[in-house]
């Protein structure tokens, strides 16, 4: 299933960056998009970075495995396998796109130490600190399992560092300081990725 493998990156990347960008556009003249910051070899650049790389290697490991330049893991190219992965693309795309609207105009990509914008504890975030974060790896696990060769699964593993260094080397310290008491009671009572693990003390 590779080439549904690459629609599914294609419509995942239209959707949770192209049409949320739109929307942030025009609902606030900002795109959202901070980018890459920090200088080179610090926390932020590297999440960044690392991120960036994970999203380039997701995408072209369909491609490659189309191109018979990589092949799949025999273990995992069963049809049971196939319909995990289409359920898991389409519960994490869901995911993504409910946790990135419940954002509002806070939406962002990136971190700018000097902006500080709203707490935003309602919808997802009720349960989980970060969903687009957890929705996005779900999605990614999916995608990985319809095109399931070392390229994608050396993507999704760079996915998950990338989001473990920007979420508790930058976001958090950066959340602590814009918000201090009150995103410290949110976080004590909130999971970092999955409801009830991962909660700061107060």
């Amino acid at each position: 299933m590779p080439r549904f493998a690459l629609f599914g990156y294609v419509v995942f990347l239209l959707l949770a960056f192209g049409l949320r960008t739109w929307v942030q556009v025009r609902r606030t003249g900002h795109s959202g998009f901070v980018g890459l910051t920090g200088r080179v070899g610090s926390a932020e650049w590297w999440g960044g970075a690392l991120f960036a790389l994970a999203v380039a290697g997701g995408a072209s490991a369909p491609l490659l495995q189309i191109a018979g330049a990589t092949e799949a893991a025999p273990a995992f190219g069963t049809p049971a396998f196939s319909v995990a992965g289409v359920l898991l693309w389409l519960v994490g795309l869901a995911g993504t796109l409910w946790a990135q609207f419940a954002m509002g105009d806070s939406w962002r990509i990136g971190v700018d130490a000097r902006e500080r914008t709203a707490l935003v504890s309602g919808g997802p975030f009720r349960w989980v600190r970060n969903p687009i974060f957890t929705a996005m790896t779900v999605a990614s696990v999916g995608l990985v399992l319809l095109a399931p060769n070392p390229v994608a699964w050396a993507s999704l593993a760079l996915l998950v560092l990338a989001i473990e260094i920007q979420v508790r080397l930058v976001e958090e310290p950066h959340l602590v300081r814009a918000h201090g008491a009150p995103y410290a009671r949110w976080a004590a009572r909130t999971g970092r990725f999955l409801p009830g693990l991962g909660r700061l003390r107060a």
